[in-house]
């Protein structure tokens, strides 16, 4: 199918994406994913709020892949919202799903909408419980209740610390419950362990750990912050390390205009980015050459070329916590 959609990108750019929108919800049915976890993907390829009604329990997610709430219901749609008749919708009595678009239909409306409703029958009628049960335990919407009954039956105990696993890939968390869930950044494989449990070597990886159930969305959360943050030169990240830069990086949306610090990161190749790491990172300019094979002169004019460039001596007390900082939401955005 890959291949299919790369040759008819040429040919026809729609239909090339009505085939990458089938492989999206084939990929998440395939690895198991829960109702919850299809509408918020259905929102966020349609840019519009979605939603679903589903054995009588109605889900509204928006294109940022946050719940929203319940309106009351239009009992002969199924669904809630004012406007509910004028949505594209499909599905019957129990299944019943919705795009809340007004206006002229997008060109895929029409794939999404068929691919969420077929998904949805086919993982509302999967009894396996575990994949579903990982999504409501990280989900902030769900009540404790709801969170120990599918802690239950993932058989963990939830009065021990558990660490959430955020990686990228198809690879399983060793040992521990494990599903690919949809987020506002793409497909991200979620593992739950104890905290004590062996982290993977091979990244990019992000965890963070939950002092008990409750916290385990906001862990979430964090473990995919820690994940946007991995890269070669830090392949696994633990949301603890940030210390209170996790603060910073919870606020900072990617429709955010980018500080100018930010931009004149972005505008710089890898190798630019890696000598300014050693500069920053050394005891001295020399033993940042030393590291990088150069020679003293040579890294001396670049560092003072890269400082009249950035504004600012990324070498100095303040000059460090400004590009680190910088370094953080480049890698971020």
């Amino acid at each position: 199918m890959q291949e299919l959609a790369g040759r008819l990108t040429a040919l026809d750019p729609d239909a090339s994406e009505s085939l990458k929108v089938i492989a999206y919800f084939d990929a998440l049915v395939a690895n198991g994913v829960g109702v919850e976890a299809l509408v918020r993907a259905a929102a966020v390829l349609a840019g519009v709020p979605a939603g679903a009604l589903v054995h009588g329990r109605t889900i509204r997610i928006d294109p940022q892949g946050r719940r929203m709430p319940v309106a009351d219901a239009a009992e002969d749609q199924g669904f809630a919202g004012a406007d509910a008749t004028a949505w594209p919708s499909a599905g019957g009595e129990e299944h019943r799903v919705w795009i809340e678009r007004t206006g002229a239909p997008h060109a895929n409306d029409a794939m999404v909408l068929d691919r969420l409703e077929l998904a949805v029958v086919i993982v509302s009628g999967d009894r396996r419980a575990p994949a579903g049960s990982v999504e409501v335990v990280l989900d902030e919407a769900r009540s404790p209740a709801e969170r120990a009954t599918a802690l239950a039956r993932l058989r963990l105990d939830g009065a021990q610390r558990l660490r959430v696993i955020a990686r990228s890939g198809e690879t399983d968390v060793a040992g521990g419950a494990t599903a690919v869930l949809a987020t506002e950044h793409g497909l991200v494989r979620a593992g739950l362990v104890a905290a004590e449990h062996d982290l993977p070597t091979a990244g990019p990886v992000g965890h963070a750990v939950a002092a008990g159930p409750d916290e385990l969305p906001a862990a979430w959360r964090d473990a995919r912050i820690a994940l946007r943050l991995a890269d070669r030169r830090h392949p696994v990240v633990d949301a603890a390390d940030l210390g209170a830069l996790i603060l910073l990086a919870r606020a900072v949306s990617p429709s955010d205009e980018p500080h100018p610090d930010v931009v004149a990161l972005l505008a710089l190749d890898t190798r630019t980015l890696d000598l300014l790491d050693e500069l920053v990172a050394a005891e001295s300019v020399r033993a940042a050459a030393s590291a990088l094979s150069m020679h003293h002169s040579s890294m001396q004019s670049r560092h003072e070329s890269l400082t009249r460039q950035l504004g600012y001596d990324p070498r100095t007390p303040l000059g460090r916590t400004r590009y680190e900082t910088a370094r953080m939401l480049a890698r971020l955005r």
